[in-house]
């Protein structure tokens, strides 16, 4: 099994096509196909079901993908690495909407100015979207919270922030200081789509006093939710910061929940079989050491509106 097994073999898996494959890799078809069966000949398994002409990768298939495309990036980087381009490299990075929005930007800006000539992409997606891509080796770097239900990812926390009730200012509970989870879930709710993780911390808390989320509107929008609840169409759950300028300019207000914290981990994760070359790790101490800068801002008490 060599290198170029894999390489006609993730060519075949994305394309679901021996005949595409053999195009893209400019190779013959039965040279594609004779790489195929070598592979699986080599370990005992079945990699695609052929069905219709078309290729169906199995369990098998699929296990072996997310293992081949981590041993072909890491050959790829090592081969940049070892031909002095690392410095003007790339680093591929993924945060949930929140980290996006608030952390992320000042991370990417800081890390230019100390790395000019290393790029930095950014995809910002729900948490469910940074793990998978993180998985499917897409990034290289995510920023999630809560936590990460994979083994092959690593993850460290970095810092934590909480959610809180946010409420149109005219609201009637807006009077009270904190407002109770049986209170809050009778609330007409505008919430993230699923795989966000405020939309899963917000349903295992509510799950775990025997209350279930029936929410009145769904987006991936979190400026869409803020303005649907400054015009008195529901309530949100949402972190305070995020919240920040409608707070400012007086359209929405937060309070927070009765026994319930609603507070999140903010993790750094990547890959455990990830090679990560000098640029990525330069991110990654950026992470880290911004995270030790604010860690005594995040031991102060917070200000509720």
């Amino acid at each position: 099994m060599t290198l170029r097994h894999l390489r006609i073999f993730t060519d075949v898996y994305r394309a679901r096509s021996v005949t595409a494959a053999a195009s893209a890799l400019h190779l013959t078809q039965p040279a594609v196909t004779r790489a195929v069966q070598e592979l699986e000949e080599h370990y005992g398994v079945r990699l695609f079901e052929r069905i219709r002409r078309r290729m169906s990768p199995t369990d098998s298939g699929q296990r072996l993908y997310a293992r081949a495309m981590h041993v072909l990036d890491a050959f790829d980087r090592m081969e940049e690495e070892l031909s002095d381009r690392d410095e003007q490299g790339l680093v591929r990075v993924g945060a949930t909407v929140t980290l996006g929005g608030t952390l992320l930007p000042a991370l990417v800006q800081q890390f230019a100015r100390e790395n000019p000539r290393i790029d930095v992409r950014v995809t910002v997606a729900n948490g469910d979207a940074v793990a998978a891509g993180l998985a499917e080796n897409r990034l290289d770097i995510g920023l999630l919270e809560g936590g990460v239900t994979s083994d092959e990812l690593h993850s460290e926390v970095i810092g934590s922030d909480r959610l809180c009730l946010v409420l149109p200012a005219s609201h009637p509970l807006a009077a009270r200081d904190r407002v109770t989870l049986r209170e809050l879930a009778r609330l007409p709710l505008l919430v993230r789509e699923r795989g966000s993780t405020a939309r899963t911390l917000l349903e295992q808390t509510l799950e775990a006093e025997g209350l279930t989320l029936d929410p009145i509107w769904e987006s991936a929008s979190t400026e869409a939710i803020l303005q649907a609840v400054a015009r008195g169409l529901g309530a949100a759950v949402l972190p305070e910061q995020v919240a920040a300028a409608s707070i400012r300019d007086g359209s929405v207000c937060t309070r927070r929940v009765s026994g319930a914290p609603l507070e999140r981990r903010r993790l750094l994760v990547w890959h455990r079989d990830k090679y990560l070359t000098q640029a990525m790790r330069r991110f990654i101490e950026l992470c880290r050491r911004t995270a030790c800068q604010s860690s005594s801002d995040s031991a102060r008490p917070r200000h509720w509106r």
